[in-house]
């Protein structure tokens, strides 16, 4: 810790702060500006109309506010700004504020500088937000006052200043969060690393120089746990400045080690093994799921006991969104897994079922490779449903994969996301699975993952 929450927001009084992007996620970040005296801007691309009432209010706290496409023409003599996670820190406003002695930071950076107990931090590609809330799940179990947030949903910087030393922040970070971080964790985890957001990345160098800042800056003292079973987090030892945990699926690595033996996850620390978790005891399907559970018992080991880890599992049954259990109707189960907004989630998806699904897939177009999908669907789907910006790409993909024959999958393409769902419907029959797992983002349709999963669930219960 830098420095404390009183002495940072002591600094921004009287001074000129923009804060861009009005969502969830700034909103309380701006009103804690506001009541520390700052002079604070705020900005965003949407129309007045697109907040219900909250500009109003924020320009009744004394907030300017600037909207609609040119919300980033206003930055000239401000002192510090704010980005909002997901936009670019080198946009060429941005730029031209830093070169004119603007300070560019975020939520989540001052947080970092000024929280005054443990971090414990996940990213990756695929599976973050469940570790995250394994994590910090297990923590509560184990008795421990726990704060959650970041990309999960949460800002935790309006939350410091009831945080006390003995308390401990879990934390998920996206790419994005990662980009223009010069702090680390205490303990960082690494799930694993794909292509994905290659649509605001530069290239795949740059998204995986973003997911590497989450240990750069650690010390001798921190821990960082790395999926050893995929080949670029596996790199990141090379750079780790403290304790290395990696954990395995597929083999028992070498020092400090999380694996599997015997259909159960093992602990290797200071040269003793130890038996934490049967894999039949937990809850969530899929060999993804076990990878989850490995990484986190890396991440919370010397924190919760193994009794508490054997005790929780067998009752956690996910977070909303991922391969949730929606409705059997007729004898057909339909599940909601819209987090999936990647082609290695979708296949996790997929390889959790042992029949061949009917599958819902299609949205925003983050420019990556479907390729390896393909010959996943081909295997694992029986009729494919696509729907969203990328259902071409898709149906592309699965055509030229090894092994495709015409009708096998059978795909059907429908332009509204409704027509989609009903369509998929029709074809399941009993002993059938219904999967909304879209491969990818949800913005050509919908604001995010969360609304393409409430409205899927909507448009099943009214079956």
């Amino acid at each position: 810790m830098e420095q404390t929450i009183q002495r940072y927001l002591e600094s921004v009084q009287g001074k000129r702060v923009a804060v861009l992007g009005i969502g969830v996620s700034n909103t309380p970040l701006i009103k804690m500006l506001v009541r520390s005296g700052a002079k604070v801007t705020a900005c965003d691309k949407r129309p007045r109309e697109a907040f219900n009432g909250l500009i109003e209010a924020l320009e009744s706290l004394g907030v300017k506010v600037y909207l609609g496409e040119d919300y980033l023409e206003h930055l000239h003599g401000q002192d510090v700004i704010f980005r909002t996670p997901g936009m670019r820190p080198d946009l060429p406003q941005l730029t031209e504020a830093v070169e004119e002695g603007s300070i560019l930071t975020s939520e989540m950076e001052v947080f970092f500088r000024v929280c005054p107990c443990p971090i414990i931090a996940v990213t990756g590609s695929d599976g973050k937000t469940t570790t995250t809330t394994i994590i910090a799940e297990l923590l509560k179990a184990a008795g421990k006052n726990v704060y959650l947030g970041g990309n999960i949903g949460k800002p935790l910087l309006p939350e410091v200043e009831m945080m006390e030393p003995t308390d401990i922040a879990v934390v998920e970070l996206s790419s994005f969060q990662l980009m223009t971080m010069k702090h680390s964790p205490h303990v960082a985890v690494v799930t694993n690393i794909a292509p994905n957001h290659l649509d605001v990345h530069k290239s795949m160098g740059e998204y995986i120089g973003a997911k590497e800042n989450i240990l750069l800056y650690q010390g001798s003292e921190d821990r960082v746990v790395l999926n050893g079973d995929n080949q670029i987090t596996r790199s990141f030892l090379a750079t780790a400045k403290g304790e290395s945990v990696l954990f395995s699926r597929r083999e028992e690595p070498k020092g400090r080690a999380v694996f599997l033996r015997n259909e159960a996850i093992w602990v290797r620390k200071d040269g003793e093994e130890r038996q934490v978790l049967p894999v039949k005891d937990i809850l969530l399907p899929g060999e993804h799921n076990i990878e989850n559970y490995m990484a986190a018992i890396a991440a919370v080991d010397g924190l919760v006991s193994d009794e508490v880890i054997r005790t929780f599992a067998p009752q956690f049954n996910g977070v909303e969104h991922r391969i949730e259990l929606v409705r059997q109707l007729n004898g057909v189960r339909y599940y909601n897994d819209s987090i999936a907004s990647s082609p290695t989630r979708t296949i996790a998806g997929l390889r959790c079922f042992p029949e061949k699904v009917v599958l819902i897939a299609g949205g925003y177009d983050k420019h990556i490779p479907f390729d390896d999908l393909g010959s996943e669907i081909i295997e694992h789907v029986k009729c494919l449903i696509l729907t969203g910006d990328t259902a071409t790409k898709i149906r592309s993909a699965v055509e030229a994969a090894p092994g495709y024959e015409p009708d096998r999958p059978m795909i059907e393409e429908y332009h509204d996301f409704k027509d989609a769902v009903l369509a998929a419907h029709r074809q399941a029959k009993e002993g059938d699975v219904v999967l909304l797992s879209p491969a990818c983002a949800s913005f050509d349709r919908f604001k995010n993952f969360m609304e393409r999963g409430d409205t899927f669930k909507q448009i099943v219960r009214e079956l």
